[in-house]
């Protein structure tokens, strides 16, 4: 039997929402972009206090901003993200080319980010893991933030991430020995 996702799930538009409903049983609901008003973020608040919210957006730059926004207002909010390849169609990005079984993955390991946090990783660890300072440390960053479902960013928003998400050494260490066999 198909699992029911209890929080609602946030994407940008109406075609997200179609494709998101074609991939799992939830309820979905559409920012509409970046215009969002306090109506829409009052209404996502009682949606939170009642079943929790998933945010999913696109991964573009305006998808960012979105996700800064809702973040920034809700109290809790889990963060799923897609990788930009897993989105992509032709010059398109978005949550409405997404694969249904990328979709799936990407609610299943959402997590709450953390507003304060104890740093359990320092550059010094990023630099160590080739997270940074080494020529292919971005394509290295990006093939961990996939396989821990943080999203991609540059050096100092992966430390964060990894931080925020409460990644523990042990988590990181086991996911980061299976995507480069170390």
């Amino acid at each position: 039997m198909e699992e029911i996702i209890q929080e609602v799930i946030v994407v940008e538009g109406k075609d997200d929402i179609a494709r998101v409903k074609s991939a799992l049983n939830c309820d979905v609901m559409a920012t509409g972009g970046y215009a969002f008003g306090e109506k829409f973020l009052r209404e996502l608040k009682k949606v939170e206090a009642r079943r929790g919210v998933i945010i999913l957006t696109d991964p573009d730059y305006m998808g960012k901003q979105i996700r800064n926004r809702l973040t920034e207002a809700l109290a809790s909010p889990k963060q799923a993200y897609l990788p930009q390849d897993k989105a992509l169609y032709k010059d398109d990005i978005g949550i409405e080319n997404a694969r249904p079984e990328d979709i799936r993955k990407a609610i299943f390991r959402a997590k709450p980010m953390k507003k304060s946090y104890e740093e359990t990783f320092t550059k010094a660890d990023m630099i160590r893991y080739g997270m940074t300072g080494a020529s292919d440390a971005a394509e290295r960053r990006e093939k961990m933030a996939e396989a821990l479902g943080i999203g991609h960013g540059n050096g100092k928003q992966f430390l964060r991430r990894l931080n925020s998400f409460g990644i523990t050494v042990e988590e990181f260490e086991r996911i980061y020995g299976e995507v480069f066999g170390e």
